[in-house]
């Protein structure tokens, strides 16, 4: 049976970091939004077009592999329990299993890791305010231990 991971967290708590490694360790195939959104649209704005992106045609792409058994990684966000719910109940309707991973880091080492980041900003990454960086943590949704249940594995990191 393939799975399906979902990493979750806000910028700078090293979604795309573990992605990297768990495409590699597993063999799997990952799909980054950034990248993406760097390639088509020539911009990481978060904007409708991120959402549609994300929803339609990279779950397309994720649902074929998993139909095909190939793992998938998705290096999301997924700030919100009803997105994350729409991504488990896609992947659980596929007969693929729901892996949550959630990267819940204190804001000060978020705020550290993006100061770094913004000073030498990487290919596909966009730059982010202490700021906007507060604005976002009021917006995630932290999954609750009901949440974390509705998944075949999950894993919070919280350091």
């Amino acid at each position: 049976m393939a799975g399906m991971v979902l990493i979750v967290g806000l910028p700078g708590a090293g979604k795309t970091s573990l992605a990297r490694r768990l495409e590699e360790d597993r063999k799997a195939l990952r799909l980054t939004p950034d990248e993406w959104m760097d390639a088509l649209f020539n911009t990481n704005e978060v904007d409708g077009r991120r959402w549609v992106l994300e929803s339609e045609m990279l779950w397309g792409v994720a649902a074929r592999a998993l139909t095909l058994e190939v793992d998938v990684i998705l290096d999301y966000g997924c700030w919100s329990e009803e997105e994350r719910d729409l991504f488990r109940t896609r992947a659980q309707a596929l007969g693929a299993s729901a892996e949550l991973v959630v990267l819940d880091l204190p804001f000060e080492v978020l705020w550290e890791r993006l100061e770094k980041r913004n000073a030498n900003l990487p290919p596909a990454t966009f730059r982010a305010s202490r700021e906007e960086l507060t604005e976002w943590s009021s917006r995630f949704e932290v999954p609750t231990v009901d949440e974390l249940q509705r998944w075949d594995r999950h894993v919070v990191v919280k350091e």
